[in-house]
């Protein structure tokens, strides 16, 4: 890999992956399996946002049991944001595996993560079952975080992830999909369980987002020698 780097040849070099595709090792332009993960998880966003918010008049009547409906287009946009949600640490795992990481998929992933929270969370408040306080608080918490971690990057450092960083990313998930699947099946036994969620994962993404500025203030000292 250094050789090939080094090279002075100026043509463009590829080399086969496990999978099949080709990567661009001088260049820097990766088309490898986890990147076209992270890029397929990018182009589900605005799928999953039409079959929310656009309404085609075709769906067939919602599904219902008891006093419990849920609408089809809910129901393929819950599928979506799963399958979505879980190629997130599909890409990074067989990026670190099979030593495919690149500095494409640095960026792409944490980005593809921002996207899909916040186009979940603004479609969720368009339709009336998620509070913006709570949409304004974990995207403007995301984007901080971001920043953050930019900063670190100027000077060199890293900013590692923490264990309230993963605890949010898990109450997101369950507070978003008890949102869309209209609080199945806590409904039956009147337990307000997408409510209770929502507001979970709003205060932890707020302490995490603080734990982070707190534990790299570092970072934040403007002062240069």
């Amino acid at each position: 890999m250094e050789n090939d780097r080094e090279s002075p040849d100026n043509d463009i070099k590829l080399r086969e992956t496990f999978s099949g595709f080709k990567v661009d090792t001088q260049g820097g332009y990766p088309v490898n399996l986890p990147n076209r993960i992270t890029i397929a998880r990018i182009f589900l966003i605005p799928v999953m946002m039409v079959f929310l918010l656009v309404d085609f008049n075709f769906y067939p009547n919602p599904i219902v049991w008891h006093s419990y409906q849920l609408p089809y287009n809910q129901l393929i946009a819950v599928i979506i944001f799963i399958i979505a949600a879980s190629t997130d640490g599909i890409d990074g795992y067989l990026a670190r595996k099979n030593n495919m990481v690149t500095n494409l998929g640095k960026l792409l992933d944490p980005l593809a993560d921002k996207l899909l929270v916040a186009a979940i969370l603004i479609s969720l408040v368009e339709m009336g079952k998620c509070d913006s306080w709570i949409a304004i608080v974990i995207i403007s918490r995301e984007f901080a975080v971001t920043g953050l971690r930019q900063i670190a990057l100027l000077d060199g450092k890293v900013v590692a992830a923490s264990s309230w960083g993963k605890v949010k990313t898990v109450i997101q998930i369950v507070a978003i999909i008890a949102m869309l699947i209209n609080n199945f099946p806590f409904v039956f036994i009147n337990i307000p369980f997408d409510i209770i969620a929502t507001w979970a994962a709003g205060l932890i993404t707020l302490y995490s987002g603080v734990d982070y500025f707190i534990k790299n203030k570092s970072l934040l000292n403007l002062s240069r020698s």
